[in-house]
């Protein structure tokens, strides 16, 4: 059943309208749910039916009707960014269409459901399957395998981007033989609580289980990585000797995480964190007797700083710079940062490094030696200072790979050999809000995107990207978000920074704001982001008298 307008077979009264009725097996619920006068032309409105929440948008005259929470961590959409026929998330970023319910921009995997609408004398009445209603969510139809389709796409990556490119090519219809290799030994997941959550189970994590893989006959090979890809014969070699005959191929081998070549940094208890076995193994070194030391003042380095805090007697970050997160959001944000942090009891040492380790007889972590040559007494440190890319194998392929690592893409995501795709941290691929310049960036929810996009142009079904990059960190409670992209010349601070209930608008040379970011300000960033996807321009003379004119 699709959701939208339709036209009532009889007029009945509200409470005549309240019922249960069956169909086809199915469960269903109807209901009044407000006046037609209750919601204006392009506007959201969160209504109940039958102990749920379904929300309604009427945009172009149209009326539709879609779940209201995320699908990706329960934000109330009605509180979020009303876009062009989708509706974005305030917190994260998501959209999903506000007819169909499908998600078109990421992070998340599930769609919305969408319910039926009606308007009957002057009252709106919506129809929804019990089932939708009460889970919030659902997962599209995918395709079966048909033995006849002798075609074979292969996914190299089993991290965020590869997971979703695999299931959308299924959704789209794709009936050929799909392989999905990730070099972890274990299937996708969410990655992003690595930094965030060291303790996390895994199980817990998984983005799909086994049983979603075998039932859409995805073949996942796992523990495996590719060593050789050879376009002219297209021809993919694994590390465990298996060679596989492909048709296309999606690169999305994401990233490693970089130990800095230090004296000492192969002691046992100097860590990096990007997979989960990183996260376990630096979880299982804490405790109340342990000081910890912070290499890096990355999301990463600092999401970990903020989970070990009451976990650990003593907690040290050293940086290069003056303030953390100097380069994403600059330095009154980064310096407000920190002193959150030091009010947590995390102590600084910026503008400095680590010279070396120093461990004990048994190979174990004992201390550090910062530049100026003090000795910092530390039983396990991590390092968050930056990743290399896993394109290694594409050497003598003909896959052109920059210095870097990056693969440049088109705005279909294909590489420079045709047939072969790229997304996620690997992909050097145009950005929307940027003039479509080619950018390698390493955001979850963009690699989703990537995933999404190339399903459907490795399956003839073209469709240009338009990326507007969004990233958030959640540090003591507090959540940090960020749409746009670029270095900005200046930087405009609206509202308390002291009490982290802020907008900073990132303006460039010529007064353009090309990006957002806030805290406590929810949901402008996400309000932003769709102002940029639809091409709009804001500038500085915009923002005077009232810099949120342009959300009106």
């Amino acid at each position: 059943m699709g959701c939208g307008l339709s036209k009532p077979k009889s007029s009945r009264s509200c409470n005549e309208a309240k019922m249960t009725t069956a169909g086809a097996g199915e469960d269903y619920v109807e209901d009044f749910v407000c006046d037609e006068n209750d919601i204006a032309e392009n506007q959201m409105k969160a209504v109940e039916l039958d102990g749920g929440k379904v929300l309604l948008v009427k945009q172009k005259g149209k009326l539709t009707a879609i779940g209201n929470k995320c699908t990706h961590f329960g934000a109330l959409l009605s509180t979020g960014a009303l876009g062009d026929g989708r509706v974005r998330c305030p917190w994260h970023g998501a959209c999903f269409n506000t007819e169909t319910g499908d998600i078109e921009d990421f992070p998340g995997l599930d769609s919305l459901p969408c319910f039926q609408v009606t308007v009957d004398q002057g009252k709106i009445k919506v129809r929804a399957k019990r089932s939708e209603l009460q889970a919030g969510k659902r997962q599209r139809t995918m395709a079966a395998r048909q033995l006849e389709d002798d075609r074979t796409f292969v996914v190299i990556g089993g991290g965020p981007s590869g997971a979703v490119c695999a299931e959308s090519l299924r959704q789209e219809g794709f009936a050929g033989r799909l392989v999905l290799i990730n070099k972890e030994p274990c299937l996708p997941y969410d990655r992003i609580v690595v930094s965030k959550a060291l303790n996390f189970e895994l199980d817990k994590k998984l983005l799909r289980n086994e049983n979603f893989y075998s039932e859409h006959d995805i073949e996942t090979m796992i523990g495996v990585e590719a060593t050789d890809l050879n376009t002219q014969n297209q021809e993919l070699t694994l590390s465990n000797g298996y060679k596989i005959k492909y048709d296309k191929v999606y690169i999305a081998t994401g990233s490693k995480a970089r130990k800095l070549s230090i004296e000492g940094s192969d002691l046992k208890n100097v860590c990096v964190l990007r997979t989960f076995e990183d996260a376990k193994a630096v979880n299982a070194q804490l405790g109340e007797d342990k000081d910890v030391v912070v290499l890096g003042t990355s999301f990463i380095g600092l999401e970990a700083a903020a989970y070990c805090v009451g976990k650990a007697k003593k907690i040290t970050i050293v940086g290069r710079g003056t303030v953390p997160l100097k380069e994403s959001f600059g330095d009154q944000i980064g310096h407000r940062v920190m002193e959150l942090f030091q009010e947590k009891g995390v102590e600084f040492v910026m503008n400095s490094g680590i010279k070396r380790f120093i461990g004990n007889a048994n190979g174990e972590l004992e201390a550090v030696e910062i530049l100026d040559g003090s000795i910092l007494k530390v039983d396990v440190c991590v390092m968050g200072t930056g990743a290399t890319l896993y394109t290694s194998f594409l050497e003598g392929s003909g896959v052109k790979i920059n210095k870097n690592g990056s693969l440049d893409t088109n705005l279909y995501l294909e590489t420079n050999i045709r047939g072969i795709y790229a997304g996620g941290d690997v992909a050097n691929a145009p950005v929307f809000c940027n003039n479509n310049e080619l950018s390698a960036i390493g955001h979850y929810g963009l690699a989703q995107y990537h995933g999404k996009i190339a399903a459907l142009n490795m399956l003839g079904k073209t469709k240009e990207l338009r990326t507007v990059p969004y990233f958030w960190t959640m540090l003591f409670g507090k959540g940090f978000r960020y749409t746009g992209y670029g270095t900005p010349h200046e930087t405009i601070i609206e509202g308390d920074l002291s009490q982290l209930s802020f907008v900073a608008f990132y303006l460039d040379a010529n007064g353009k704001v090309i990006a957002m970011a806030s805290c406590g300000r929810d949901p402008v960033v996400s309000q932003f982001a769709e102002f940029l996807s639809q091409g709009k321009t804001l500038h500085k003379s915009d923002l005077s008298p009232d810099p949120f004119a342009w959300t009106k």
